[in-house]
């Protein structure tokens, strides 16, 4: 018998069994087929099929790769891994100048009264701005190196008064910043001048010496004069340092109102009609009337002054002789005048001159 009569029979079997075997993975193919899309259509949740179940997965991973942004209105910068050189000083100073976009740089206050040292020089009648209205700040002379002499005015009354300080500069830098705060207190209470008074501030006499801060050499201007020893009045091209302030070598000028600031104050005092001025110092010796003898106006403001506060009157007396001062030069020119002295070198004594403001405003001089 031949290999292919022995190997006929066989052959159809096999055959028939791979045909069978072929119509079983068929079916069983458009079985599966139908189940899946009848879930479908009856609504199966898309991640129930294993394609959905593998998007899934995917779009999960995806969103937990995606860096975390905060809303846009939170106003908050996008946490950043911070540069190592935001934490050096150099670049601190140049970020400053140059701020990085998303930084916030704040805007500076509204000023309702320049400060007098940084404030550039304004013309005769430039105008202040301050929180309750205008005040006039004029420029009435020049210091020796040139700097301004300002007066802020309150008012327009005919009745009027005025507040000098820094006569000795820097040594007594207190007085300066006594006056400057009470410019603030006055321009954001303007109330408080009454309707028939022009108030006058001098903040500075001696800004050259105001300039060198708080050392004794700042004491007098620029050319060595102590300026309360330089206005005519018992004027001395030397004095008896005995019970005086002798800390250094000052001179009283030349001759009597030498000085570019004595002649500039001078000058205001005489073409405008002060009648009562405070001439502010430091320290603690108490309240001093002008003229020798005080005249009669002068003691009646210093009472009125010494009534209002706590310091010294009569003044403490030290046996200095006093030559060449503005308030004996103001009283020769029938003005009431007083010198107040704080009580230490440091403090302004803020709270205990606003009644002393309060008594210059409303003093009543005697009629003549």
């Amino acid at each position: 018998m031949s290999r292919a009569s022995q190997q006929g029979p066989h052959s159809k079997t096999y055959r028939r069994a791979f045909v069978v075997l072929g119509v079983l993975c068929l079916g069983l193919f458009g079985a599966v087929t139908v189940y899946l899309l009848r879930d479908t259509s009856l609504g199966t949740p898309a991640d129930d099929a294993p394609g959905a179940v593998a998007s899934t997965i995917a779009q999960m991973m995806a969103d937990a790769a995606a860096p975390s942004v905060p809303p846009a209105t939170s106003g908050a910068t996008p946490i950043r891994t911070p540069r190592p050189t935001r934490r050096s000083p150099a670049t601190a100073t140049s970020t400053a100048t140059r701020p990085a976009p998303s930084a916030r740089t704040p805007r500076p206050p509204p000023r309702s009264t320049p400060s007098p040292t940084a404030a550039p020089t304004p013309a005769p009648t430039a105008s202040l701005p301050t929180t309750s209205g205008p005040a006039n700040r004029t420029v009435i002379g020049n210091s020796v190196l040139g700097r301004p002499l300002e007066v802020t005015q309150f008012g327009h009354g005919p009745i009027e008064r005025m507040i000098i300080a820094g006569i000795h500069g820097g040594a007594e830098i207190n007085t300066i910043e006594l006056a400057d705060r009470l410019i603030e207190y006055v321009s954001s209470h303007p109330e408080i001048v009454p309707p028939n008074v022009t108030l006058f501030v001098l903040r500075s006499l001696n800004p050259d010496g105001e300039a060198k801060g708080r050392v004794w050499s700042a004491r007098g201007n620029e050319n060595g004069v102590d300026l309360n020893r330089n206005f005519p009045a018992l004027w001395e091209v030397d004095w008896d340092r005995n019970g005086c302030w002798d800390y250094m070598t000052l001179t009283s000028g030349s001759e009597s109102g030498s000085e570019p600031e004595t002649q500039a104050l001078m000058s205001f005092l005489l073409s405008h009609h002060v009648d009562a001025l405070i001439n502010y110092h430091s320290a603690a010796l108490g309240i001093f009337a002008g003229g020798q003898p005080p005249d009669r106006e002068s003691l009646r403001l210093a009472q009125a002054v010494s009534d209002a506060s706590a310091y010294s009157y009569p003044p403490i007396d030290t046996g200095c002789r006093y030559s060449g001062q503005l308030i004996d030069w103001a009283s020769d020119h029938r003005i009431a005048a007083v010198d107040v002295e704080l009580s230490n070198e440091l403090d302004t004594d803020f709270e205990q001159n606003l009644p002393i403001l309060s008594v210059l405003l409303s003093w009543q001089a005697e009629a003549s």
